[in-house]
């Protein structure tokens, strides 16, 4: 039986529901070809950090300047000086070379730091040719005086701002951690957001206790980490009017994604199994995917879609009673359940 694995996301048409993710594989254009070859529906580009092309500018103009004031000529071996690898010019023809070499979506990423550089840069990417465009806001309110309400308004308003620059489909990456998500995701679809990709994965320090100091590293996701994309999928599928839902973390096997769209998403993303993996583990999840819609009598993607999404109402209270249950039910290893409650 042939099955459609087709889907939609930010409005554009995807061959299927699987999305390479922004990563160091997705810099390459013979990357994001052989993940085009496999089957992803999209390729996201790794982020365009403001602060990366600010040190870059300052650093060249650094260089100019050295001897310039003793010998003129110094500043002849930097032809087109202000322009010459500074700014993103670089992401900027990544970005028209890996649409010239693919006919699936390519996505870029945008991790701004001030309204201005979000706003420029986001024009810069869409006028480069991007299909839509990635915010990657990983900002942590760690001010004990900024309080929820304005860490919302500060994410609202920046959607906002990128919205009315530019006409390309924009999503928003996002973490987890608001006081309360649903009604941001919410006002988040109604400042123009044409989707949501659930979670943003902290990378978080640890200390190193032979140095005595903090320690930075990237960790690869694991399956386990897919539970609370879950919950959040299941509660917001069907209920924003306008923007799609990306799901990512911990996608190991086809499992995970079928889990993914089961809750509701409309496209799920991996980066760690690609790095594990490569293009040939995305085109064996897609295959697994389309035998396991088969072998039920699914004819396409959307048939699943949301199909366990919670339902309208009564969902807090359902979500409470999970809760209990899964308390009550918990057995230690290699001891019984008591006979009455104590």
């Amino acid at each position: 039986m042939s099955v459609d694995l087709s889907s939609r996301y930010l409005g554009l048409s995807l061959c299927s529901p699987i999305i390479a993710s922004a990563s160091p594989l997705t810099r390459y254009v013979g990357a994001i070809r052989q993940f085009a070859d496999a089957g992803a529906g999209a390729v996201v580009l790794p982020s365009l950090f403001e602060e990366q092309i600010e040190e870059d500018a300052r650093l060249l103009e650094q260089l100019i300047s050295i001897g310039s004031d003793s010998s003129p000529e110094v500043t002849s071996y930097f032809p087109s000086a202000a322009r010459y690898n500074t700014g993103p010019g670089g992401y900027l023809d990544l970005i028209a070379r890996a649409r010239a070499a693919v006919k699936i979506p390519i996505i870029a990423s945008l991790n701004g730091t001030t309204k201005t550089g979000w706003i420029e840069y986001a024009r810069q990417i869409e006028q480069a040719g991007a299909s839509a465009l990635e915010l990657n806001i990983y900002q942590i309110m760690s001010d004990p005086g900024v309080t929820g309400a304005i860490a919302d308004a500060a994410y609202i308003g920046l959607v906002k701002a990128v919205r009315a620059a530019v006409k390309i489909p924009i999503a928003v990456k996002l973490h987890p951690y608001f006081s309360a998500f649903g009604s941001l995701a919410r006002e988040l679809d109604q400042a123009g957001a044409d989707g949501l990709v659930l979670f943003n994965r902290l990378y978080q320090p640890d200390i190193d206790l032979v140095r005595l100091g903090w320690k930075n590293d990237a960790l690869l996701s694991g399956k386990g980490e897919i539970r609370l994309g879950l919950l959040w999928l299941s509660l917001l599928s069907g209920r924003l009017p306008h923007a799609s839902l990306g799901a990512g973390t911990g996608v190991e096997t086809a499992d995970e994604i079928i889990k993914y769209i089961l809750a509701g998403a409309d496209v799920v993303m991996t980066t760690s199994a690609l790095l594990r993996g490569g293009a040939a583990h995305l085109n064996m999840m897609l295959r697994e995917l389309e035998r396991w819609l088969a072998a039920r009598g699914f004819k396409s993607v959307d048939e699943i879609k949301g199909l366990l999404r919670r339902e309208d109402q009564g969902h807090e209270a359902r979500i409470r009673g999970d809760y209990i249950t899964t308390l009550l039910d918990y057995r230690v290893p290699g001891h019984s359940a008591p006979k009455t409650a104590i």
